[in-house]
């Protein structure tokens, strides 16, 4: 018991590393090194912690999409489809006899000192970098796509010259970004997600990944709205910001992917959960999830379904009436008297 103990806290130190060399099917975001799943399939719902935390030690992980859990011990022995835990250790044993580099002790930073690329910190000084959105090319990229109403969504802001860099090999470029604050239940900023624009707003910066997160993400998301007892919850913030421009008063929070909308974290109040379906496999994958948790804590949820692909795309092909006229039917009728009359 003692050795599996110290073989995954030794692991834990090269989180990282571990997880490039068993898990090269994925790759870092912020905090967390985001794959498939356990066994090193491509995807997104599997987040393995790649340091320590209040929430746990480096090494952790969770499966979004099947609830497994475990260490970085499992992560060789499923990655590895080992069986007998004597090869596990032997394998551990193979890998921390490599030369990896040890992580170099914390020192102390002068306010000067930049912030790791990924961490909420920084994730923090983009966003007090960055400026309202109105009269700017995040106004005008989010107008295209009929969202024209911004009540309650501090939460976003604009940037103008957002660094943007490919990949680890490329020089890094400058661009329009619409910025959004990642934060958790008590409403502190732990990441920021960055939509990279065309220079003139119309769209999405024509660049392979347009989007990209940054800092702590598991758990939290971008929200409009202080949520109580009623929240909607879906996975892009257009997707949600839709819906908001007929309920301009429901909390609502964009969790920026399938995997991260089924690891929310519920308000303490939570009653009743709408949950923004994108009609995808992943998205009903993360709803199936979400309401499965939702229901072990004992919140009521219902999925609230576009006609087309998700609701954004119900906002720019039907309009305002059609939209409001496809919630309210799908709404209680409380809320539909709370957040849409009057």
């Amino acid at each position: 018991m003692y050795e599996a103990f110290d073989l995954a806290h030794r692991l834990g130190r090269q989180a990282e590393a571990v997880c490039r060399h068993y898990l090269s099917s994925g790759r870092r975001q912020g905090t967390y090194w985001q794959v498939g799943d356990v066994r090193n399939t491509p995807g997104r719902s599997m987040f393995v912690r790649l340091m320590d935390s209040p929430k746990g030690p480096a090494g952790k992980w969770t499966d979004a999409a099947t609830g497994e859990h475990g260490d970085l011990l499992d992560v060789i022995r499923q990655s590895c489809c080992l069986v007998e835990f004597v090869d596990v250790v032997a394998e551990a044993r193979r890998f921390l006899s490599l030369p990896h580099p040890e992580p170099e002790p914390a020192s102390k930073k002068s306010a000067s000192t930049p912030a790791p690329s990924d961490s909420a910190e920084a994730a923090r000084r983009l966003f007090t970098m960055s400026q309202p959105i109105s009269g700017t090319l995040a106004e005008i990229y989010l107008g295209r796509r009929a969202i024209t109403t911004f009540s309650g969504t501090a939460a976003l802001r604009y940037h103008p010259r957002c660094y943007y860099r490919p990949d680890a090999h490329s020089p890094t470029e400058i661009r329009p970004a619409l910025v959004a604050a990642v934060t958790d239940l008590a409403g502190h900023q732990t990441g920021a997600h960055r939509t990279w624009l065309a220079p003139d707003g119309s769209d999405k910066a024509a660049v392979e990944t347009p989007r990209r997160a940054m800092g702590d993400l598991l758990g939290h998301g971008v929200r409009f709205g202080t949520a109580s007892e009623v929240l909607a919850v879906g996975e892009g913030i257009e997707t949600v910001l839709s819906p908001r421009q007929v309920l301009p008063r429901m909390p609502m929070l964009a969790a920026l992917s399938a995997a991260h909308l089924a690891a929310i974290l519920f308000p303490p109040a939570l009653r009743r959960l709408y949950v923004l379906r994108d009609r995808d496999p992943a998205g009903d994958g993360a709803r199936d999830s979400l309401v499965a948790r939702a229901a072990s804590h004992g919140i009521e949820a219902i999925s609230l379904t576009p006609v087309e692909g998700d609701f954004n795309d119900d906002l720019r092909g039907h309009g305002v009436d059609a939209l409001r006229a496809g919630l309210m039917g799908q709404l209680y009728p409380e809320d539909v008297r709370r957040f849409i009359e009057g």
